[in-house]
């Protein structure tokens, strides 16, 4: 595969997630909405730690190591978690008033993208958790491309998006089985693979993803990664504090996440012991890499910075006080578009 001329590349900032998966219901209405498409959540924010989705899609296998393919498996429809149906028609229109409540219809179910949100780990006074944005990582070493026989899913030359060309795909889902983030889906009804598009029709205009321009609290940053001037080269080059998630996988993702920080740890005693991290050391590694633990110094460092009252140029970057600012030039207002449906 010839390398791309220029990589787009997005930065999620996981302290300023609240998890309002306002990303997540921009991407559906926008994307999501065909038949066979129901149960489709391109972009998901799932509380950490937890089984995610599809449902323990890390024991899942795919991508790398060192260098060769990894085996893996494909998630299925139920591990996703189907699309519920709700007895709506009654609760609504029924006449029951109060007697009516919304349930599901028909087979119970016993996962879903969002079962085990807010649940965490740890236990009282020391609980934590912390929500974890995902979209397909447009890696610049792409497992699914290399495993799909058809030629069917393809990396952009001019900014390293990777697209499945439905035209091509017979629905032979070895890409779901290499995707060791699981982010692919099957269409029963169009019979191909599906997955998030990167927003490639607004980029091509000017426009932030969707995921990206709707989120109310500024988590996320999008740009070229060899722009110097752009937010994704500082927090990734300059200032490393932005990582890949799993990059024992060997996709080298492009997507990135500011690691999340939290409240120190309560004693037998309780008194608040600064020395112990509420969110374990282990656990950010096995999500990130031993370099997490840099990264967390460095953001420690600049917000004593800040709070001794000198400037952090780190700081004014993620507290992102001018939101055009974040999205590496494409910033364009997508109202001034006259859209035209193919």
């Amino acid at each position: 595969m010839a390398p791309n001329k220029r990589q787009l590349a997005m930065v999620m900032d996981l302290n300023k997630c609240i998890g309002c998966q306002t990303c997540t219901i921009a991407c559906k209405r926008l994307w999501t909405r065909d038949e066979g498409m129901e149960y489709m959540w391109w972009n998901s924010v799932n509380t950490q730690p937890g089984r995610g989705t599809p449902r323990d899609w890390e024991q899942m296998g795919g991508g790398f190591r060192d260098g060769h393919a990894r085996p893996g498996r494909m998630p299925t429809r139920r591990d996703f978690g189907e699309a519920w149906e709700f007895n709506h028609e009654e609760v609504f229109f029924g006449g029951k008033g109060a007697k009516a409540h919304l349930k599901v219809q028909g087979e119970e179910p016993d996962w879903g993208p969002n079962w085990d949100e807010d649940q965490g780990a740890g236990e009282y006074p020391n609980a934590y958790y912390f929500y974890l944005p995902r979209i397909c990582n447009h890696c610049t070493h792409p497992a699914c491309l290399e495993a799909c026989p058809r030629k069917a899913i393809v990396k952009r030359q001019e900014d390293g998006i990777v697209l499945v060309d439905e035209d091509r795909c017979r629905g032979y889902r070895f890409c779901m089985e290499a995707c060791p983030y699981k982010k692919i889906y099957f269409n029963q009804a169009a019979k191909v693979a599906q997955k998030c598009i990167f927003c490639f029709p607004r980029i091509e205009q000017g426009v932030a993803n969707a995921c990206a321009r709707q989120c109310p609290g500024r988590v996320r940053f999008l740009g070229y990664r060899d722009d110097h001037e752009a937010p994704i080269w500082k927090l990734v080059d300059q200032w490393k504090v932005a990582l890949p998630l799993h990059p024992d996988y060997e996709t080298e993702p492009n997507v990135f996440y500011v690691p999340p920080l939290a409240p120190p740890r309560y004693d037998e005693k309780g008194e608040l012991d600064e020395s112990q991290p509420r969110i374990p050391n282990e656990y950010l590694i096995s999500l990130f890499g031993p370099v997490v633990l840099d990264a967390l110094e460095v953001l420690k460092a600049e917000m004593a910075k800040t709070r001794g009252g000198g400037k952090s140029e780190l700081m004014d970057l993620l507290i992102a006080y001018r939101w055009k600012e974040m999205f590496g030039g494409f910033d364009r207002d997508p109202a001034t578009i006259e859209w035209t449906k193919a």
